[in-house]
């Protein structure tokens, strides 16, 4: 049996116990412990039912987010401090569940446990409140049968209580606000003196794990039975920049990276873009290196990272290699890696000239959705004269693509209609799409071409006109 021993805070009680490291946190949140506040429903991390809080010390900080439980291992949650519906609970309302109840913010109550998690997190996380914000941090919980208007008059009405002015520290105010209770300001301390098992080394034959948003949703089960190693061990959460080149640890989370001052500065639509990919909870625990080695076809983060012409580090462990991204798939879901290699680490350099980043993405829903097609295009130009090209695509071959025929000939071409026109015409000789739930082939290639032609309708408004494009 694969065990492993963990210690962490559940609520406000230490846990000690040794456990198959692969256990999905909620099964253990509700059937060993029967904290079944915590609701389980889609198992996918979809709908935000069994939203927990995750707490650690980061910089001497204690730092909190939201996490799906459902599809979240329970060996990641070692040193933390995991917040069920029943950790905040006391024996009056909270101000901000007494608002729930006075605006009928909840009616059949199922979802209504992770709404006030995800709400308290945000009141832990910003020092200034207004509603926008506040809507968005509960993007990733769904509501059946209340709507969402009393949700907000709900969140609107604590909000505002909570706009005076004060100068006590943050934790010790929620406290005196009754948003989280009195053992919250022990907390830090205890997870600092935390004594916590040694790491462990890697089997062999071990399945490396990040977040685990993917594998814990296409097998559960069989992770069980599998040895396991978790990335979160080896402390690989980092984004550094130094040289014009910016290195990505492979077990950074989406969030990190669309929060990333270093990667705002070069690419600020990234941030936006990052919101397109997946709700908060998911963004909080899925990492690069997962959605790289997922190897999907239409992988948000790998496209825009294709488009970058990232480079990776393998590691077995003991010894490190080197590839392109752009050769590390060989074919669909077959990647250039050994099985007791992972993703340590991905890097790319800034351009040294001027140059332009855009993302666009194409889903039946505009948020929280898997894309139909997606493209990414970085791009250097001087005088109106495309100095290199890198476009990638994905959605429309076994792998996600760099359109390397494309990106050769518009190396050193004027910026035109014309050009851009030329250039679709080898796109679609580069790609192979085929039919399926997402839509058919020919709506596929169509799709490329648009998106192709907005990342040069967004980027150089100057000299690509709407009315032009056909």
């Amino acid at each position: 049996m694969n065990t492993k021993n963990l210690s962490f805070i559940l609520n406000d009680v230490e846990i000690n116990i040794k456990v198959n490291p692969s256990l999905p946190l909620l099964d253990y949140i509700r059937k060993e412990k029967h904290l079944t506040g915590t609701k389980e429903v889609c198992k996918e991390g979809d709908c935000g039912a069994c939203a927990v809080l995750f707490g650690e010390v980061i910089d001497n900080k204690l730092n909190y987010k939201t996490i799906t439980s459902c599809i979240y291992p329970i060996g990641n949650c070692n040193g933390k401090h995991i917040v069920t519906i029943e950790g905040i609970n006391k024996q009056e309302l909270l101000l901000h569940q007494k608002a729930f109840v006075d605006e009928n913010a909840s009616q059949c109550g199922f979802c209504t446990p992770g709404f006030i998690i995800s709400f308290t997190c945000y009141l832990l996380n910003n020092e200034k409140y207004n509603l926008d914000d506040a809507i968005n941090s509960i993007a990733g919980n769904i509501c059946r049968c209340t709507g969402y208007h009393s949700i907000e008059r709900a969140m609107d009405t604590v909000i505002k209580e909570l706009q005076t002015k004060n100068e006590l520290d943050k934790i010790d105010y929620l406290i005196q606000q009754n948003i989280i209770p009195e053992y919250f300001k022990e907390i830090k301390k205890r997870l600092i003196n935390l004594s916590l098992p040694q790491e462990t080394i890697p089997d062999k034959s071990a399945i490396f794990i990040g977040g685990g948003s993917d594998l814990f949703v296409q097998k559960p089960d069989d992770l069980l039975e599998e040895e396991v190693y978790l990335i979160t061990e080896r402390k690989l959460n980092y984004i550094r920049e130094s040289n014009s080149i910016i290195k990505i640890g492979s077990g950074t989370t989406f969030e990190e990276i669309k929060q990333s001052e270093i990667l705002n500065k070069f690419f600020p639509s990234l941030k936006n873009d990052v919101d397109l990919i997946a709700s908060l909870p998911v963004r909080n625990v899925a990492t690069v290196g997962g959605n790289l080695s997922n190897a999907s076809p239409i992988g948000d983060i790998t496209i825009i990272l294709l488009s970058l012409n990232a480079n990776l580090t393998l590691s077995d462990g003991e010894q490190e290699r080197n590839l392109p991204l752009k050769e590390f798939y060989l074919d669909y879901k077959k990647l250039n890696k050994q099985k007791i290699e992972f993703i340590k680490e991905v890097s790319f350099h800034i351009p040294p000239k001027k140059f332009y980043f855009n993302f666009e993405k194409v889903s039946k829903r505009t948020y929280l959705d898997i894309a139909s097609v997606n493209s990414a295009i970085l791009i250097e130009v001087d005088n109106d004269k495309i100095i290199s090209a890198s476009i990638s695509a994905g959605g429309v071959a076994p792998i996600p693509k760099l359109l390397v025929q494309t990106n050769n000939y518009l190396k050193g071409k004027k910026i035109s209609i014309d050009i851009i026109d030329e250039a679709l015409q080898i796109t679609q000789s580069e790609i192979s799409p085929i039919s399926d739930v997402r839509g058919s082939a020919e709506y596929k290639r169509l799709l490329l071409n648009q998106l192709i032609k907005s990342h040069f309708l967004k980027l150089f408004p100057q000299k690509i006109f709407e009315n032009e494009l056909v």
